[in-house]
């Protein structure tokens, strides 16, 4: 049992590893008995996506609920944002989804939210891992025991209407977009075509849409494994192409000419967008792209930055009262008026309304944005090294502003780099960023030059 709880990954949402190795039903039972302990009873929502091991390891979820003393929710196939936003519509004590998100189909994980839909700060996740350590879970007595409601129809809804406050869907629908999507089988599979369809009155061409199959590509929506939707996009004459992770909070966009965008050049669209509409803001992760603050500064905002993770980006967006946030490196938009999630659907209808408004195609308007150039990657490291290799970096750039609050980014007059420590391997996750493409790939190799 040590070997598994070291090997299983907690973090700053939840818990996450390969089902029947690391994440066993009886250790979800557990972690949930912890968590209905921590949240003191009460009704609490439980959500999954597709994978095989959803089904198991939902009803371990709920036998640990229950015997806490909780009521039960179950809420089926969703998209995670959408379970965010039903917890906390519903005024239910809190939220679990079953969801390894963009991880392989192997494994699976609990992603646990508080009454507000949203993922435990710092302090509720120490408070809650260090029940679970100690086993001390409340042990309901049989007068106590809740039961296990369901309620597979009202949540989208409840979603997609908070979306819709947001936009003008009568001009989005007068557009008839031809759109195709990409949902993997997974979550969305469940909601995103009659979004598209039914709500927003796109024409929609689709694939991976049958939440029966596995995965038909890896999971999560990167350019490299998106040819299917990009030729899919070309061949239909569609006006634009989206695709989801298996829980639908991640997207990625495809434009007219089958070109992937990138997921920075996206968010900065989002951000446009939501600067057009309320005044506030920004919040992002130390690794996305300037283009935020070439977007915001022409909006006259400003933008903070926070360690790379969801959770993060919410916490610091809450304390500024941010109107919109995000996570450009992995197609997350956050936009607080709708929820404090990262969701792919609002981001989905931000981008059809700015086409609609404009008349202008998905690649215009991202061609009106500032151009930078990105590069990322990995690298191995010996355990008791990191730190003198941060200074080394460092002491290559001694007239550089530097940010330690995750790893190290080296902010300079021809861009940045960005190097900080995987949580779960000896590796480096090494980012630069700079406006042309020849000196990008220079301050890429100032960092590998540190591990030859």
């Amino acid at each position: 049992m040590a070997r598994r709880e070291h090997l299983l990954k907690i973090g700053v949402s939840g818990i996450r590893g390969v089902v029947g190795e690391f994440l066993t039903p009886a250790l979800a039972c557990s972690f949930a008995q912890a968590f209905a302990t921590y949240v003191g009873g009460g009704r609490v929502v439980v959500g999954r996506d597709t994978r095989a091991s959803g089904d198991m390891l939902t009803h371990a979820v709920a036998c640990g609920l229950l015997a806490a003393g909780c009521e039960v929710v179950e809420v089926g196939i969703l998209p995670t944002p959408t379970i965010q936003i039903y917890v906390a519509a519903t005024r239910a004590q809190g939220g679990i989804a079953v969801t390894a998100s963009h991880n392989p189909p192997e494994y699976n994980a609990l992603k646990l939210f508080n009454a507000q839909g949203l993922f435990f700060n710092n302090y509720e996740r120490g408070e809650l891992i260090d029940l679970y350590h100690q086993s001390s879970f409340r042990q309901a007595r049989n007068e106590e025991m809740g039961r296990v409601l369901t309620d597979y129809s009202s949540a989208a809804n409840v979603h997609f209407q908070k979306v819709l406050e947001h936009v003008d869907a009568d001009r989005i629908r007068r557009r008839r977009f031809r759109v195709a999507l990409d949902a993997v089988n997974g979550a969305g599979a469940v909601t995103t075509p009659g979004f598209l369809r039914d709500t927003l009155g796109c024409d929609l061409e689709a694939i991976s849409i049958d939440p029966t199959k596995t995965f038909p590509r890896e999971a999560e929506p990167r350019p490299e494994v998106l040819g299917e939707i990009a030729e899919l996009v070309r061949r239909a004459r569609r006006d634009i192409g989206f695709a989801q992770d298996p829980d639908g909070d991640r997207l990625a966009v495809i434009d007219e000419t089958g070109a992937v965008l990138d997921n920075d050049d996206v968010l900065a669209l989002a951000v446009d967008a939501a600067l057009r509409r309320l005044p506030g803001d920004v919040v992002v992760n130390l690794t996305t792209s300037s283009v935020i603050d070439d977007v915001a500064v022409a909006h006259g905002r400003r933008v903070y930055r926070t360690p790379v993770g969801e959770a993060n980006v919410v916490e610091t967006m809450q304390a500024v009262n941010a109107v919109i946030g995000g996570e450009g490196s992995n197609g997350g938009i956050i936009f607080p008026a709708v929820h404090l999630c990262r969701d792919s659907y609002t981001g989905m209808a931000f981008l059809l309304d700015r086409m609609a408004e404009t008349g202008e195609t998905i690649s215009s308007l991202a061609a009106r944005l500032p151009r930078y150039y990105r590069k990322y990657g990995k690298v191995a490291y010996q355990h008791g090294c990191l730190g003198p290799l941060m200074q080394s970096l460092e002491a290559r750039f001694p007239r550089a502003e530097t940010d330690r609050s995750d790893g190290l980014k080296l902010l300079l007059a021809e861009g940045w780099i960005h190097v900080r420590a995987s949580n779960t391997e000896p590796l480096l996750r090494v980012a630069a960023e700079a406006k042309s493409a020849a000196e990008v790939e220079r301050l890429y190799a100032e960092v590998l030059r540190l591990f030859q």
